[in-house]
């Protein structure tokens, strides 16, 4: 999950500043004593074997908490008595050799190092999942291990100080090292990130790409956004587990709305602003639309979320005092569970084309790229607002798919 000092100098710096025979024994009697000196032997030999297996395997299992331990703190410290002192590390942008290389390299992204100083701000990395690693049927060889993780950092060189993030993974190639302390070392790492390397239509497996894809990806992510349309309020927080190539894939917590049925979204934006008036809603507004058209259409604010540690939101008592009386009757306080879901934002006006379209979209570039959507999910199309209905600006829609429960993060 790293990037490399050179090329990310490089690149930031040129940022413009505006912008793997029988043998029959001649004595039976003696036969019967070789016989039984040989099966216990074998028998010896194969609890040795089980007892190696089983520590090479303990010391694989290690090696997965020292890596998730790593990315927890943005390997501070970097463990290195785990890493073969040649280790080689490739991602989409470049390759390093050597472990003094390595640690350079993710003290400059972490901040720790002067050129990190002058460059990033604000990097932070997620480890999502951490597999593999089975010791094989020959006791010594040792499976690759996989981490899935999002990248984040800032560049402040950038006068905009635009964020760039990476989600990805990275396979570590492993061997048993009897040198070694720790009696394993990892000798490569290759790194590759969802926005480049997904091989189309391969059921998600990923590809190495010319090294001016990545850098383009990169370079794209500096870009200033120019005039941005005001959000109508503060964002529902998520964990973004997926940046690909034209979506995200984030992970909501559970959280409890206000919802209605709407006909004119101005209207449903008038009426669930005057019920949860004091109560400070959350962004986006999130609407579902049936595909039959006949159904009513749906519109609901955030109002709570489950905070970590906690199992449930909080219940807002106002809401739930309110909803379903009077004026309110067609008001409902709805608790929705955690759901992970694909997102494909757009910034034309929330027009049915426009949104249908992006629903669809978003459906061929799941397909292309291995995710399946829930079985229930082409029943409506789902889609979020998160500018006031009248701002003016780049404007922010997304649609929304939650995706199937055998999802690579589950």
């Amino acid at each position: 999950m790293k990037l490399s000092i050179a090329s990310l100098a490089a690149l930031l710096l040129a940022v413009p500043q505006a912008t793997h025979a029988f043998m029959t024994p001649a004595n039976p009697s003696a036969s019967i004593r070789s016989t039984s000196t040989s099966l216990a032997a074998a028998t010896a030999t194969a609890a040795d074997d089980a007892d190696a297996d089983d520590d090479l395997s303990t010391q694989v299992t290690k090696l997965k908490r020292v890596l998730a331990r790593e990315y927890i703190t943005f390997f501070d410290p970097m463990e290195t008595q785990y890493y073969a002192p040649s280790v080689t590390f490739t991602d989409p942008m470049t390759s390093l050799s050597g472990v003094a290389s390595y640690q350079n390299n993710v003290d400059m992204l972490a901040s720790r190092t002067l050129m990190g100083k002058v460059l990033f701000e604000d990097a932070g990395i997620a480890l999502h999942k951490v597999t593999g690693g089975e010791v094989q049927e020959d006791g010594k060889t040792i499976g690759d291990i996989t981490t899935r993780w999002t990248l984040k950092l800032t560049a402040k060189v950038a006068p905009w100080k635009p964020t760039a993030r990476f989600s990805g993974i990275s396979v570590y190639k492993v061997i048993q090292d009897t040198s070694s302390a720790v009696g394993v070392s990892i000798v490569n790492q290759q790194d590759y990130w969802d926005s480049v390397n997904i091989q189309p239509n391969s059921g998600g497996d990923y590809q190495i790409v010319d090294k001016g894809t990545a850098i383009g990806d990169f370079l794209d992510q500096l870009k200033p956004g120019g005039f941005q349309a005001k959000e109508a309020a503060p964002e529902l927080p998520y964990e973004l587990l997926r940046r690909g190539d034209g979506y995200e894939v984030r992970k909501y917590p559970g959280f409890t709305g206000v919802r209605l049925p709407y006909s004119r979204r101005d209207e449903g934006f008038g009426s669930l602003g005057a019920f949860a008036k004091g109560m400070s809603p959350l962004g986006p507004a999130i609407m579902d639309v049936q595909k039959d058209d006949i159904s009513d259409k749906l519109m609901m604010w955030p109002l709570t979320f489950t905070p970590p540690g906690e199992l449930e939101p909080p219940v807002p008592n106002d809401a739930v005092e309110k909803a379903g009386e009077g004026q309110w009757r067609t008001m409902r306080v709805i608790t929705m569970p955690p759901r992970v879901v694909a997102v494909r934002e757009f910034t034309d006006a929330s027009m049915e084309p426009v949104v249908r379209k992006a629903d669809r979209e978003l459906r061929d570039i799941l397909a292309r790229d291995g995710l399946s959507p829930e079985d229930d999910s082409d029943d409506l199309v789902r889609f979020a607002q998160y500018d006031a209905i009248f701002s003016m600006g780049r404007r922010r829609g997304e649609v929304w798919i939650d995706l199937s429960q055998d999802n690579p993060w589950n």
